[in-house]
């Protein structure tokens, strides 16, 4: 009988009564108590904290810093309420102390009375730590615990960025503030080295200055002694001049005694003769221009007249035929004409040789023409102007005596003051000395100052400014630097998802266990019968496969359309099942046929170490060594592996490899049970009276 023939037999045991019936129904249901219940039972327990009671004490009083009001204490219970990741209850520290001791809260927070205070010294001098104070209760819940230590460390860096914020904002501000004051002294050393170069230039000036000062001085005191020696000349002069002018002004008045009645008896004869000059003057004037202009006609009028009374003579008298009795009158008359004539070229001559003469000649009869036409207007009043010009000449002579009397003094002020500008002297060039010194000095201060308004631009530019929103992006960053970006790339949604590849894989297990202590590893009536090794054993192996089978069929329809199981290979995950169902079942027929009634125990054993080898929970690096040793040789290590690509995503490279050796696995396993079969055929006193029943 074929071994598909053997394995349908085997099954149809399971429906001649009720109680078989029940066995194969209870069968297919008991993977559901490994697989769906347990993953049911923590599907999402993190989704569900906000239901675990946990004390919130929050004795925050609140503080003052700046001016603004603090209320971290306040500010962290109404987050940590909006956040919903407990069940929080707003009771005292006494009454949290007790209720996390008896089991009434998992655990408390507590938010001291000086937490706001403490938080606000971060910008003062003494800055403190504003501590948070946990209280826990392994003996309420060990997990719970753990889990409060990830949140509450949540918690403590929330409240510390917001802390730093306020800390780090304020040093920003003042970072602004201290740019701004560096601006407006390095704009004030600008103004200052501005002013020290006006300063500079303005000290060389007066240095420069004083020296050309020094040199006027000495050119001062050198011409005050020639001042003050002229001065005396001068006084001895305006001596002299106030005797002479008092000389004069004696024999003026002399005169006037004399003259004057003479003037004034004789002003009109003295106007005729002057207007008599005057008119000759201008007849000579005239007559004298007459001659200059008519001197070259006349000397040609000459030679004319000449040369005619010399042709009329050769006519008449040199070859005549009968000869003139006029001859000798006409020869005198030719003489004559020819001496007129010369007289004529000389007077030409002399005119024209003596006209620069003639020129001062005319101009002085124009001057005596004017003098003497004035003297005849001024005849009526000479007498006036003698007692005028009298008058003046005392006036001349008073005043000459106060020049004198000035000189005089003149000459003594100007001693002192040769005195003073010597002094003068000295003082210049000692403050020429101090503004060379000052000079120098300015130079070094407005270098220093040049530095000094550079350092401070320099300083300035070193110094950040920032604006609000550049404020705020630093502080943000600075407040929490580092930042963690996470990225899952095949993230399972729950926590249950994620250990579904652990859970199953042991539910298929379990399985194939209890399968086989109802179906025996190899057919009683193939072994009868005699039939060959390889058939009993699959004729043992496929009903359990069958059952695997549907295990499998009925654990993932529960855990997906019941639970909420979410397969990123569905088709492909279920297939991968059906052959961890097929290796299963062959390693525990293997194991029961070889080892009888003790295979069931080594059954049990080998879930345990691939349970704790299979990485399924925690890395199997973290586990001991032994653990990490039989890790590659257990199949459920590779199923795992292979399940979690299959139900989250990713490569299948390791559910290829998983494929390969539940195959080697299966095959192995067939192939010992194989044996095992051969081995049964032949009867023994150990199989007739076995040690051991089970």
């Amino acid at each position: 009988m074929r071994s598909p023939k053997l394995a349908a037999l085997e099954l149809r045991r399971f429906g001649r009564g009720k109680l078989p019936r029940a066995a194969l129904v209870a069968l297919l249901v008991l993977p559901l108590l490994y697989g769906a219940l347990y993953l049911w039972s923590f599907w999402d327990p993190y989704g569900r904290l906000d239901r675990i009671p946990v004390a919130l004490v929050n004795d925050d009083k609140g503080a003052t810093a700046d001016g603004k009001r603090i209320t971290a204490g306040d500010d962290l219970t109404k987050g940590l309420r909006d956040s919903e990741v407990f069940d929080w209850h707003e009771v005292s520290d006494e009454q949290a102390r007790a209720g996390v001791e008896n089991g009434t809260y998992y655990l408390s927070l507590t938010m001291p009375a000086d937490f706001s205070r403490r938080i606000a010294s971060s910008a003062g001098d003494s800055p403190e730590t504003g501590a948070l104070r946990v209280r826990t209760n392994d003996a309420n819940n060990y997990i719970v615990g753990q889990i409060s230590k990830t949140v509450f460390n949540e918690v403590r860096t929330a409240a510390s960025t917001k802390a730093s914020r306020s800390f780090l904002d304020r040093i920003f501000i003042s970072f602004s503030d201290i740019h701004g004051a560096t601006v407006k002294a390095a704009k004030g050393a600008d103004q200052l080295n501005g002013g020290i170069g006006k300063a500079k230039k303005g000290s060389k000036d007066l240095a420069d200055g004083l020296q050309d000062a020094e040199s006027g001085s000495g050119k001062l005191v050198k011409g005050l002694t020639k001042l003050h020696k002229g001065a005396g000349d001068l006084a001895d002069g305006s001596r002299q001049v106030a005797a002479g002018t008092q000389t004069l002004a004696d024999k003026v008045n002399g005169v006037d005694k004399k003259v004057g009645p003479f003037l004034k008896d004789n002003e009109q004869t003295i106007g005729d003769t002057a207007r008599l000059v005057a008119h000759s003057a201008k007849g000579i004037r005239d007559n004298l221009d007459v001659l200059v202009r008519t001197a070259p006609a006349a000397a040609k009028g000459a030679h004319t007249a000449s040369d005619a009374l010399d042709a009329v003579y050769r006519t008449r008298c040199e070859d005549p035929v009968l000869p003139d009795p006029a001859c000798s009158d006409l020869k005198k008359a030719k003489v004559a004409a020819a001496d007129v004539a010369t007289i004529a070229d000389d007077l030409n001559t002399l005119i024209g040789d003596q006209d620069g003469d003639l020129k001062k000649l005319d101009t002085g009869l124009a001057t005596l023409q004017r003098q003497a036409q004035a003297l005849a207007d001024r005849a009526p009043h000479l007498s006036e102007d003698l007692t005028d010009a009298v008058s003046k000449i005392n006036k001349l002579n008073e005043g000459a005596g106060k020049v004198a009397a000035g000189a005089k003094k003149l000459h003594q002020g100007l001693g002192t003051a040769g005195s003073g500008a010597s002094a003068l002297d000295k003082g210049i060039g000692e403050l020429e000395t101090g503004a060379q010194t000052l000079n120098g000095g300015m130079y070094k201060l407005a270098d220093g100052s040049g530095k000094l308004a550079g350092g401070l631009h320099d300083g300035a530019g070193k110094i950040p400014d920032y604006g609000k929103k550049d404020r705020d992006r630093r502080t943000e960053v600075m407040a929490d630097p580092v930042g963690l970006v996470s990225k899952d790339l095949h993230k399972a949604p729950n926590y249950g998802t994620g250990f579904a590849p652990y859970f199953i894989p042991l539910s298929l297990w379990v399985g194939s266990m209890v399968a086989y202590m109802l179906i025996p590893p190899m057919n009683r009536r193939a072994l009868a019968t005699g039939a060959p090794a390889w058939r009993i054993a699959l004729a043992g192996w496929l009903p359990v496969v069958a059952v695997g089978v549907l295990q499998t069929v009925a654990l993932m329809s529960v855990l997906h359309w019941a639970i909420g199981l979410e397969m990123a290979r569905a088709a492909g995950t279920v297939g991968f099942l059906f052959l961890v169902t097929a290796c299963f079942a062959a390693i525990v027929q293997w194991l029961n046929a070889r080892f009888g009634a003790a295979g069931r125990i080594l059954v049990l054993a080998l879930l345990m170490l691939q349970l704790t080898s299979a990485g399924g929970t925690y890395p199997v690096q973290t586990s001991p060594g032994f653990f990490n040793a039989i890790h590659p040789f257990l199949p459920m290590s590779y199923i795992v592996e292979a399940l979690r690509r299959l139900i989250t995503g990713g490569g299948l490279v390791p559910v290829w490899h998983a494929c390969v050796v539940l195959v080697a696995f299966t095959a192995g396993s067939l192939a010992l049970t194989a044996l095992s079969a051969r081995r049964r055929q032949v009867w023994t006193l150990d199989r007739l009276h076995p040690e051991l029943t089970l």
